[in-house]
């Protein structure tokens, strides 16, 4: 008789527990009901004032608000067409061609005579400890950098022929017709 009880106690405990189960559901599935109708209430409330966002710019209302966060004004870009691009500190040319062998006493030497060099790269090779083959010339004044690459362009230095060009420049404006690589007009 107690063998037979016990099976009816089981089946009696485990009703119980699927009843429990089912009121568990139940009151879960209320309040997530609530909390849908909140949500949407919520959302019909809500601006664009009260979303959060992640990461920067978003505050900024005008150019003012920047100007304000930033520290002040700003130099405008000049895009006035093609030709060189003044540099934050300069007027760097780009030098190729140079000997692997040269110094930067020669580089400065020789440049030197077309105004005052504010800066020098010269960029070596960490395995052989010789000049890549190009240097990075800034001048504080344009006129200089200027005469130094109408001067020295093709110009013999250490018996190789170097090539002096901007190291910045601007692109052409898209308004005149586009050359190609290789066209010679």
């Amino acid at each position: 008789a107690q063998a037979r009880a016990e099976p009816r106690t089981q089946a009696a405990s485990t009703r119980n527990r699927m009843s429990a189960d089912d009121a568990n559901l139940d009151l879960e599935l209320e309040q997530d009901l609530n909390t849908d109708e909140l949500m949407d209430v919520a959302e019909e409330k809500s601006t664009d004032a009260d979303v959060k966002r992640k990461g920067r710019g978003h505050s900024a209302k005008d150019a003012s608000d920047v100007e304000d966060r930033l520290g002040g004004e700003f130099d405008a870009v000049d895009a006035s067409g093609a030709g060189p691009q003044k540099s934050v500190e300069g007027w760097i040319l780009i030098v190729t061609g140079v000997h692997e062998e040269a110094q930067e006493e020669d580089i400065l030497d020789k440049f030197s005579e077309y105004g005052n060099v504010t800066n020098l790269h010269l960029n070596l090779e960490r395995r052989t400890g010789f000049v890549k083959g190009y240097a990075l010339v800034e001048f504080a004044e344009q006129t200089e950098a200027q005469d130094a690459m109408e001067n020295l362009h093709g110009t013999e230095f250490m018996g190789k022929t170097i090539a002096v060009d901007w190291a910045f420049s601007r692109a052409p404006s898209k308004m005149g017709a586009t050359r190609r690589r290789g066209d010679d007009a």
